[in-house]
């Protein structure tokens, strides 16, 4: 006879910066007169992002203002599909914390009270050229003095999934932090997910990055080029190897020529979905989001694996991180979802 199992409370418990995220449309020209790394997530302090923002306010045209942050944006895409879902992040309790709470609230997703406390909410400017390509400048504020106390335990026990975003390896304290986390998680029975998040980070930071991975996770996502620099691998192939050594299952997505995915047993691939491009940004997080909402409901893979690439391709074709409840609503109608 076969052990019923239980509904735990939350599907996927997230960790990740908590940041209020500023979308701009900038020219080439903006960024290289102000030696801003195009393409990148730069970390970059207080002052320095004054600046760009006082550069920037002639660009009023369109501006996108949303809490944010990248393991945000996916579970706040899993939470419109109908995931229960909690984040565990650090703001402060000043108006950028408000709006942050309350955005992510309007979303559906539980999160742990304000810590009053903590000078300035972490902000980041994502800047947007015609090209499509998205530029981050992160002023990270109170989410470097997250500590482990404030991932809830209780929480995370009473959740099926934890996924943690890459950018937590930035500094070595959010490291460990991530690193209790994961391995409470997988003491808890809690299956384990991570995001690579950026292909700098995972170059420059890739002995913090070992150290969250530890023994391995259940289930890994990055794009093509995360997988190649984290396997120091020359062809997907070889990459697609060296990922199996340190995840139970993974997926690589490849922009505009869809993903790969392994179950564990079996390789599989999507196209891609035909769609102009306006804004790349929060692509990847979209697929992660839609992904995990599709196993947390009982799908395979292979249909996880269609669906979050029909979900990202959504928000290519669209200015801003996130697609309206509309959207959300197309999407799950077209793969049947009631």
């Amino acid at each position: 006879m076969g052990i019923m199992s239980i509904k735990k409370k939350y599907d996927i418990f997230g960790v990740g910066a908590a940041l209020v995220d500023t979308e701009i449309l900038v020219t080439d020209d903006f960024l290289a007169q102000h030696d801003i790394g195009k393409g990148l997530m730069t970390l970059v302090d207080e002052e320095r992002q004054d600046y760009l923002i006082k550069a920037l306010n002639s660009h009023t045209a369109h501006k996108k203002k949303a809490c944010g942050g990248s393991a945000c944006n996916s579970i706040v895409a899993a939470s419109n599909f109908g995931s229960e879902a909690f984040y565990a992040g650090k703001v402060a309790s000043d108006k950028d914390g408000g709006f942050f709470v309350k955005d992510l609230n309007a979303a559906g997703v539980a999160f742990h009270r304000i810590k009053p406390k903590y000078g300035i909410t972490g902000k980041c400017l994502v800047m947007v050229t015609p090209d499509a390509e998205r530029t981050m400048n992160t002023f990270l504020g109170a989410n470097q003095e997250l500590t482990d106390d404030e991932v809830e335990k209780d929480e995370l026990a009473a959740s099926e999934w934890l996924y943690m975003e890459g950018y937590l390896v930035t500094d070595d304290e959010r490291t460990e932090v991530a690193q209790k986390t994961m391995a409470f998680a997988k003491e808890q029975g809690v299956k384990t997910s991570l995001s690579l998040s950026d292909p700098f980070v995972v170059e420059v930071f890739a002995q913090n990055m070992a150290k969250v991975i530890g023994n391995g996770v259940d289930l890994l996502f990055c794009n093509q080029d995360e997988a190649l620099s984290y396997t120091q691998s020359k062809d997907l192939e070889s990459a697609i190897e060296g990922l199996k050594g340190i995840a139970k299952t993974f997926v690589i997505t490849q922009g505009e020529h869809g993903a790969t995915a392994f179950d564990g047993q079996t390789l599989m691939s999507t196209q891609g979905v035909t769609t102009e491009a306006v804004d790349t940004n929060g692509a990847g997080d979209m697929f992660a989001g839609a992904f995990l909402y599709a196993i947390t409901s009982g799908k395979d893979y292979s249909w996880a694996l269609t669906f979050a690439n029909a979900a990202a391709a959504r928000v290519v074709s669209r200015f801003g991180p996130r697609i309206d409840l509309l959207e959300y609503n197309r999407l799950k109608n077209q793969f049947g979802i009631h």
